[in-house]
């Protein structure tokens, strides 16, 4: 099987082909490198992928002439792993249209192609526990009402999932939307708390805690959510019917264990084995102070079993930030 991976210089994405690649699938992956953050990270994600059935597109994925160029003749993808995204809750604030370009419509970019090769079989994306908004009942369970976003970068996400929707209603093309929870370890984004604390905490600078340190996340290792990605991409929903339902589902991937910030703050400094300077900051603009992922969808269906917790998680990250950065 040939199997995309869009957002494959990314942290996901790098961790989710090298793992397809494993099991001797495949890749095409596809990621313009940006500079969103360093790309230099991205280059030395890539530089580890070393293996004959990985093939790398350097385009943008909602241009959609190139991308449509580039992919003449491979009729035998049968699976996407759509992870490609503008990321970031606090950008959004800065620069709106690179969402809207690269979360909307880069997502209907790629359903336009993937509805297109015959041997297709499942459409997997990467949405967020973004789109929870406010949603102050926790666990964030998918049932749950998600209309009301507080951040543009939430919008684009519950976007995706409406028009993931209605491709499958069009189409009949199987899709699942994966919305994460604060996705970290080894080869992390620079943007994330584990990779941010981590480097002032080494170089003596101060971190600053958001709503005066009182905040929850469901932080959850990357390793868990490769799991659950491959057991998702293994397992495309059923066609109900025309006149039953659509093939898409939507779940959370998450650890199902919702850690104050403090907790997790300590736990780096054990790793780190010096003190944080902590700085307390007023609540961010589209931020929200509690996430956790209710999973008992994902247990059901396909075995989803988060088996890393921020006690070995967050070790394993300062262990390789400190081999990457010397």
């Amino acid at each position: 099987m040939t199997i995309l991976v869009t957002g494959a210089a990314g942290f996901i994405g790098f961790h989710v082909s090298q793992a397809l690649l494993a099991r001797g699938e495949r890749v095409i992956g596809l990621d313009n490198v940006n500079d969103y953050y360093d790309p230099r990270l991205k280059e030395s994600r890539l530089a580890q992928i070393k293996n004959l059935n990985f093939k790398l597109l350097r385009l943008n994925i909602a241009d959609r002439a190139a991308l449509a160029e580039a992919l003449v003749g491979e009729k035998d993808i049968t699976g996407v792993v759509h992870l490609a995204a503008q990321a970031g809750v606090r950008y959004s604030l800065v620069n709106p249209y690179a969402y809207i370009e690269a979360n909307v419509m880069g997502h209907v970019v790629l359903l336009e192609l993937a509805r297109q090769w015959p041997g297709m079989k499942h459409f997997v994306y990467a949405s967020s526990s973004s789109v929870y908004g406010g949603n102050t009942k926790l666990p964030f369970a998918i049932e749950d009402d998600v209309n009301q976003p507080v951040s543009l970068y939430a919008a684009t996400k519950r976007t995706d999932e409406l028009i993931s929707h209605t491709y499958a209603h069009l189409y009949r093309l199987p899709q699942t939307g994966l919305r994460f929870f604060t996705v970290y370890g080894p080869w992390g984004r620079p943007d994330m708390a584990a990779f941010i604390f981590t480097k002032a905490i080494i170089e003596g600078k101060p971190i600053q805690l958001f709503n005066k340190g009182e905040m929850q996340r469901d932080f959850t290792y990357v390793d868990d959510i490769v799991a659950g990605i491959l057991a998702v991409l293994d397992h495309p929903p059923a066609d109900p019917g025309k006149d039953k339902g659509v093939p898409h589902k939507v779940y959370n991937l998450g650890n199902h264990q919702s850690e104050q910030l403090g907790r997790f703050v300590s736990t780096l400094e054990q790793a780190i084995g010096k003190k944080a300077i902590i700085e307390y900051a007023p609540m961010q603009p589209g931020d929200v102070p509690a996430t956790y992922a209710d999973i008992e969808a994902s247990r059901r269906d396909f075995g989803f079993e988060p088996r890393i917790g921020i006690d070995v998680g967050l070790p394993r990250f300062v262990d390789w930030y400190r081999s990457y950065y010397n």
